[in-house]
């Protein structure tokens, strides 16, 4: 099935040099692009909507910080503190924001992505071949992951950020 999903190159990839390789990537996989905006900073009014202080997800986010082997009192405050690196981290520089469309478009992003801890992300992804951080050390220094890119988790997830992102394609 033709499914679109939607990525975002963080400032850390865009800062990088990494813009054209991460999106060469995608292509190469059989993904297009259907929409890229250049945003420098990204609009916080979205972010905030994109980065949701949303209970399941941020306990969805602070169970990353525990499977990568740190103890928390709290999945939920500890995805309260990430989203909140993440939100300041996605508006201090220069993303790109893509739709992607291609044949299960959404898996198809997600592997080619790699896993959001670049240390533990295979090689041959996005993450795994170019990104050099990980969640135990961004943790440590208060700060999110420098992972590069963001790709929607989900068929749900991609449309939801799609909307969000680039509204006028009205779906």
């Amino acid at each position: 099935m033709i499914q679109q999903t939607l990525v975002i190159i963080k400032p850390d990839g865009v800062a990088g040099g990494f813009t054209d390789e991460i999106i060469k990537r995608y292509e190469a996989v059989g993904l297009k692009i259907v929409k890229r905006k250049d945003l420098n900073p990204a609009p916080l009014e979205i972010v905030e909507k994109h980065y949701p202080m949303d209970s399941d997800y941020l306990k969805s986010i602070g169970e990353k910080t525990i499977a990568a082997g740190q103890a928390v009192t709290s999945a939920e405050d500890q995805g309260r503190k990430v989203v909140g690196w993440l939100r300041k981290f996605i508006t201090s520089g220069p993303i790109v924001v893509l739709v992607l469309e291609g044949e299960d478009g959404v898996k198809l992003a997600r592997k080619t992505t790699g896993f959001t801890d670049p240390s533990t992300a295979e090689k041959g992804t996005i993450r795994g071949d170019l990104g050099i951080d990980n969640i135990l050390d961004a943790n440590r220094e208060g700060r999110p992951v420098y992972n590069l890119i963001h790709a929607s988790g989900s068929a749900e997830e991609a449309q939801k950020e799609i909307n969000l992102w680039f509204p006028e394609l009205g779906q």
